[in-house]
C-alpha cells in the first residue's frame, strides 16, 4: 500500500505532456476519456490512502532516504487521513470538472486537459508532501497550470488581464514562502516538516520564527483570499472557464487553509504554544474581516461568476476563524464545512456555466426570466442557495454546528453571529438570482447604471447562445450538491473526521510516526452532539437567507423610502467598496503590501 503513495503525482505528470502531444491530431473523444481516466487513476489510489492512514498514517520515503536518529535527508509523502482526504477530496472535483467540460466547450485542445492535470498533480502533491520545499513547489506547479488556465481562451484581452493580475500577486506571494523557507532552514538545517518542527520545540518564538511563519501564512492566505490579499480572486473567477472556476472556488482556496493548519499544527505550535492565545485573536480577527467584506461585496454583485467569487471569499474568513481556533475539535468541524462548501460551490458555477452557455451572458439582469427556459437548473440554483445557508441536518450544518461549538470553547462564543451574517448573506444572494434569472422576480433594470456597464464590459468564455443544454451539464452538478448535502448525514463520517483531525493537531506524534518512531500514541477525539440550539440557529440562518433574497428582488421601494442621508452615505460606501476593486495590479499589489506589513507588525508586538 505504501508504494501507491507516489502514483498519485506521477500519474498526471506522465498524461499531461501525452495529452498535450496527441491534442493536435487525437479525436475530442479520446482525448476528453484519457483525461477523465486519468483523473480517475488518480482519485482511486488517494482514496485508497485516505482509507490505509485513518488506521495507521505512514511516510512514504522517495528513493529509501528513511531518515536516521530522528534527522531526515530524503523526501517525504506523509500521507495522513486529512492530508490523503484532502487529496481525494481535489481529485474527484478535477474529475467532475472534466466530466462537465465534455460538452461545455464547443472545441478543445489536448492543452486544456494537459492543463488540468498538471493542476491536479500539483493540488495532490501539495497535500501529501512532507516537505517544506516540495510543498512550496507543488504550489508552484498549481498556480502556474492555474495561471493558463484563467487565460484559457488568450485571444480575448479580458482573460489575459486576469491571468496577470492572479499570476503577479499570487507570485509576490510565493517570493515571501521562498524566503520563510531559506530563514527556517537556516535556523534548523531541515526542509521535513516534522524535522522542523521538532528541532523548533523547547525553544521560544524569536523574531525569525515570527517573520517565517508570517511569510508562509502570507503566501497561503494569499491562494486563499483572505483580505486584504483577496484582490485577485474575483477578477480570475470573472474570466476563467467555468470548469477552472469550479477548481478554483471547490478546493484551490481551501488548500491554502489547509496550508496554514497544517503548518502551524507541524511546524509553529511548540515555539508558538505559548503565544496561543494572542495568535488565536490575529486569525480570528482576519477571518471576521474577510468573512464580512466577502459576504457584503456578494451582495452588492451582478456578474453571477463575480457573486459566487466574493462568496467564497467570505466563507474563507469562516474557514481562515476555524483554523485560528487552534483545537482539533475546530479543526475537524472545519474539514466537514470544506467539504460541503466545495462540492456546493462547484455545482453553483456549473450551474452558472449552464446559463453562460445557454444565454451566452451572464449578467443576473440580462437574464431577468430567460432561465425558465432551464428550470430545472433554476431547481439546483435554489439547493445550491440554500445549502450555502447550511440548513439542518445536512452537511455544512454539521461542519457548521462544530465550529460554533469550539467557538464558545475557545471564549469566541460571538463568533456564530459572524457565521450567521455571513449564511444569510451568501445564501440569500444565490436565491436572490435564482429568482429574478429563473422565475422573473423583482425589477429587470438594475439600480446603478455604472455597474451594468461594467458588467457588460466583461467577456467570458461562451459567444453565442445554444438551444439546447447538454444532458451532463445538469447531471454533474446535481451529483455534487446530491453530495454535499448526504455526506455529513452518512453514520460515522463526521466521527471519522474528528478523529483525523485530532492526529492531524497532534504536533508531537506527527514528529514521531513521520521520523521512524514504532510506538505513537494517538489522542481520542469525539465530534460531540447537535445541541437544539445549534439546529434553531441553522434554521434562523435559512430565514436569513430567504429575506435578504426577498429584499434584494423586492426591496427597492423600501430602500428608496430611506432618509436621503442615509441612502447617500450607503451609496458612497458601495462606490468605495467597489473602487477598491478595480482590477489594477499596482492597487492589488501596494494592498498586498499593506496586508503583509500590518500582519507581521501585529505577529512581532504580540507574540514574542
Amino acid at each position: 500500500m505504501t508504494h501507491l503513495a507516489a502514483l498519485p503525482v506521477v500519474v498526471p505528470l506522465l498524461a499531461a505532456p501525452l495529452l498535450v502531444a496527441t491534442g493536435a491530431f487525437a479525436p475530442r473523444w479520446l482525448e476528453d476519456g484519457l483525461a477523465g481516466l486519468s483523473a480517475l487513476a488518480v482519485a482511486a489510489p488517494c482514496v485508497l490512502l485516505a482509507v490505509h492512514a485513518g488506521r495507521e498514517p505512514f511516510a512514504y520515503w522517495l528513493g529509501g532516504w528513511r531518515p536516521r536518529h530522528g534527522v531526515a535527508i530524503g523526501i517525504s509523502l506523509s500521507i495522513d487521513p486529512l492530508g490523503a482526504g484532502m487529496a481525494s477530496f481535489a481529485a474527484l472535483l478535477v474529475l467532475a470538472a472534466l466530466t462537465y467540460s465534455w460538452r461545455y466547450f464547443d472545441a478543445v485542445k489536448g492543452l486544456f486537459h494537459g492543463l488540468m492535470l498538471l493542476f491536479m498533480a500539483g493540488m495532490v502533491g501539495f497535500c501529501l508532501t512532507g516537505d517544506l520545499f516540495n510543498l512550496i513547489v507543488f504550489f508552484e506547479l498549481m498556480s502556474t497550470a492555474a495561471y493558463a488556465l484563467t487565460a484559457y481562451r488568450i485571444e480575448e484581452r479580458a482573460p489575459i488581464q486576469g491571468a496577470i493580475t492572479f499570476a503577479i500577486t499570487n507570485s509576490i506571494a510565493a517570493y515571501a514562502m521562498f524566503i520563510g523557507v531559506a530563514l527556517l532552514y537556516a535556523r534548523t538545517g531541515a526542509l521535513n516538516m516534522a524535522q522542523i518542527g521538532a528541532a523548533l520545540d523547547g525553544h521560544r518564538a524569536d523574531a525569525l520564527v515570527i517573520v517565517a511563519m508570517v511569510l508562509l501564512f502570507l503566501g497561503f492566505l494569499t491562494k486563499a483570499a483572505a483580505v486584504p490579499l483577496h484582490f485577485w480572486l474575483a477578477d480570475a473567477h470573472a474570466v476563467a472557464p467555468v470548469p477552472v472556476c469550479v477548481l478554483f472556488s471547490g478546493v484551490m482556496v481551501e488548500l491554502g487553509i489547509y496550508a496554514v493548519a497544517r503548518l502551524y499544527w507541524v511546524v509553529f505550535a511548540g515555539p508558538l504554544g505559548a503565544h496561543a492565545s494572542a495568535l488565536r485573536a490575529v486569525l480570528i480577527a482576519l477571518g471576521v474581516v474577510t468573512a464580512l467584506l466577502g459576504a457584503w461585496m456578494c451582495v452588492l454583485q451582478r456578474h453571477v461568476k463575480r457573486l459566487l467569487a466574493f462568496s467564497t471569499i467570505s466563507h474563507v474568513g469562516v474557514f481562515v476563524c476555524g483554523v485560528g481556533l487552534l483545537s482539533a475539535k475546530a479543526l475537524g468541524g472545519l474539514a466537514v464545512y470544506i467539504v460541503a462548501h466545495g462540492l456546493t460551490k462547484g455545482a453553483l458555477f456549473m450551474c452558472a456555466g449552464v446559463l453562460l452557455h445557454r444565454f451566452a451572458t451572464i449578467d443576473e439582469f440580462d437574464l431577468h426570466g430567460r432561465g425558465r427556459e432551464v428550470s430545472f437548473v433554476g431547481g439546483l440554483f435554489v439547493l445550491g442557495g440554500l445549502l450555502l445557508a447550511a440548513p439542518p441536518p445536512f452537511t455544512a450544518f454539521a461542519g457548521k454546528s462544530v465550529l460554533e461549538t469550539a467557538s464558545t470553547s475557545a471564549g469566541y462564543g460571538w463568533l456564530f453571529a459572524v457565521f450567521f451574517v455571513v449564511s444569510a448573506l451568501t445564501g440569500g444572494a444565490v436565491l436572490r438570482v435564482a429568482g429574478r434569472v429563473f422565475w422573473g422576480w423583482g425589477p429587470a433594470e438594475g439600480p446603478d447604471p455604472e455597474q451594468a456597464r461594467a458588467a457588460a464590459e466583461r467577456v467570458d468564455e461562451e459567444r453565442e447562445p445554444r438551444d439546447v443544454t447538454p444532458l451532463t451539464m445538469i447531471i454533474v452538478p446535481l451529483l455534487l450538491l446530491a453530495g454535499a448535502a448526504i455526506i455529513g448525514l452518512v453514520p460515522g463520517a463526521t466521527a471519522a473526521v474528528a478523529r483525523a483531525a485530532a492526529r492531524f493537531a497532534d504536533h508531537t506524534a506527527y514528529a514521531r510516526w513521520v521520523l521512524g518512531a514504532e510506538h505513537v500514541h494517538w489522542p481520542h477525539a469525539t465530534i460531540g452532539h447537535v445541541e437544539a440550539a445549534d439546529a434553531i440557529y441553522g434554521v434562523l440562518a435559512v430565514g436569513g437567507a430567504l429575506a435578504t433574497a426577498a429584499l434584494g428582488l423586492f426591496g427597492r421601494p423600501l430602500r428608496e423610502s430611506l432618509p436621503r442621508a442615509i441612502g447617500e452615505l450607503a451609496r458612497e460606501l458601495v462606490r468605495r467598496l467597489r473602487y477598491l476593486h478595480s482590477g489594477h495590479i499596482g492597487d492589488y499589489t501596494a494592498w498586498w503590501s499593506a496586508g503583509a506589513s500590518i500582519l507581521s507588525g501585529v505577529c512581532l508586538l504580540v507574540l514574542r
